[in-house]
């Protein structure tokens, strides 16, 4: 179904955008801290909860493209093309919703979850959390489109979106931040116009009547509650896994928030470049989810197998490469954050820590499971990630953070035992074939 050629054409794209995108947050990230570590950590707590919404809508997204994807292995791409515009109607109509009570919540969003965070630090986050809210419709309709566009396996088109969005993101943050000296609103406006544009440019390839999937004509503005329910059998559940992982994310990041600042900006810059580390085991993540989901609605399970474990090796070699790459340049990342003595002691430590585990547990824990969510095996993943994440990472996490003095290095520790206890039940779960009984 998928050749060596095929599969490369749709891998190197993923992963040239999902350098990208980690690429605009370093580099966000970077330049903000020209302000101070006050605004690096206020742009990090608010880009936890901007990244649990969008994580919400990636899963819906998901649901979307694996739908799709099943009608195309099955030869009805007509039925592809419905599921298609009822995944952009119903992500219009959500992300609206979610944008609203975002701004009527902003406090609750800030003092609730958070608690008493340093003065200078609640400043900046309120700042750039009321301009980035407004970008929510926009990333989420581009994300819908992404999505459809990789089930097609077409995942230039949103490499190419994605080099467009970040490169108005970078030159916009360079104009604002070094030009006119701007604050973390330097950050935040060039975010909220690149995600317009890119969300402008997704919805007019997605119109193209030459793809294999396309917004139809006459477009159905109308939801079609029949097939809206087969995008949210997976999309719900993967949204609550998604959603309460983050959630549990930002729980975490409140202990940290208490360990002080350096331990906060140690942690925030160690997020942004865990995100380089793990980019290649995400790439393949889609493309597990992309290829399996046709191989799935072909009927073809040994060809699921197959695909599962080539793309597995393929992950796990490429993470080695990219964590050899970032240990070696992580003394000049760190000087160039310009951080305090303490917070590069820390983030020394935990990067260390953190590229030894990735090339051992990450792939199991996040690359296998995308097989399981291409079956509609969706309830199995929901359920024990969210077990995993609230009895291992965060209650290890107050054990070894707080209760044994581990500080912001406990914290990741316990982010590992997570990952651990996910690679050992999904490896169980993939190999007892349990999983096929789920296809839609």
């Amino acid at each position: 179904m998928f050749d060596r050629k095929s599969l490369i054409k749709l891998i190197v794209p993923l992963m040239i955008d999902q350098f990208l995108q980690a690429f605009v947050g370093l580099a966000d990230s970077i330049m903000v801290a020209r302000v101070g570590e006050a605004a690096v950590s206020g742009v990090s707590l608010v880009d936890t909860v901007m990244l649990l919404i969008i994580n919400i809508f990636t899963a819906l997204a998901t649901g979307g493209a694996v739908i799709a994807g099943q009608y195309i292995g099955r030869k009805e791409p007509e039925n592809g093309c419905r599921a298609t515009a009822q995944l952009i109607n119903f992500t219009f109509l959500f992300s609206i919703c979610i944008m609203l009570v975002g701004y009527l919540g902003r406090d609750l969003i800030l003092h609730g979850i958070f608690g008493k965070i340093e003065e200078d630090v609640m400043y900046n986050s309120t700042v750039y959390l009321m301009i980035v809210l407004a970008s929510i419709p926009l990333i989420a309709l581009y994300n819908a489109g992404a999505a459809i566009f990789r089930s097609m396996g077409n995942s230039r088109i949103a490499m190419n979106t994605s080099l467009l969005m970040n490169a108005i993101n970078v030159s916009g943050n360079a104009l604002l931040i070094f030009v006119f000296h701007r604050g973390v609103e330097g950050v935040a406006i060039p975010t909220l116009v690149s995600r317009g544009v890119a969300c402008a440019v997704m919805l007019f390839l997605l119109n193209n009547q030459k793809h294999i999937l396309h917004l139809p004509h006459p477009y159905p503005f109308r939801l079609d509650l029949s097939l809206l329910k087969k995008i949210l059998y997976i999309g719900i559940p993967n949204g609550l896994e998604n959603s309460m992982f983050q959630l549990g994310k930002i729980v975490v990041l409140s202990l940290v928030a208490g360990y002080g600042t350096a331990s906060l900006a140690a942690n925030a810059v160690c997020n942004n470049v865990a995100t380089f580390a793990v980019l290649p085991g995400t790439s393949m993540g889609f493309a597990v989810l992309t290829v399996t989901a046709q191989c799935v609605g072909a009927g073809d399970f040994e060809q699921v197998k197959y695909y599962t474990k080539r793309l597995l090796f393929a992950a796990y070699g490429c993470l080695i490469v990219m964590n050899i790459l970032v240990l070696l340049a992580m003394p000049t990342v760190l000087s160039i954050y310009g951080l305090s003595d303490e917070a590069s002691g820390y983030a020394v430590k935990i990067l260390i820590y953190h590229s030894l585990c990735v090339v051992t547990i990450w792939p199991m824990s996040f690359t296998l499971p995308n097989a399981l969510r291409a079956a509609a095996d969706v309830k199995f993943t929901m359920l024990l990630s969210i077990f995993s994440m609230w009895v291992f990472r965060f209650g290890f996490s107050v054990l070894l953070g707080t209760m044994l003095g581990m500080g912001v290095f406990g914290v990741w520790v316990a982010m590992t035992i997570d990952w651990l206890v996910r690679a050992v039940c999904f490896t169980f779960r993939y190999r007892s074939g349990k999983w096929q009984r789920f296809v839609l």
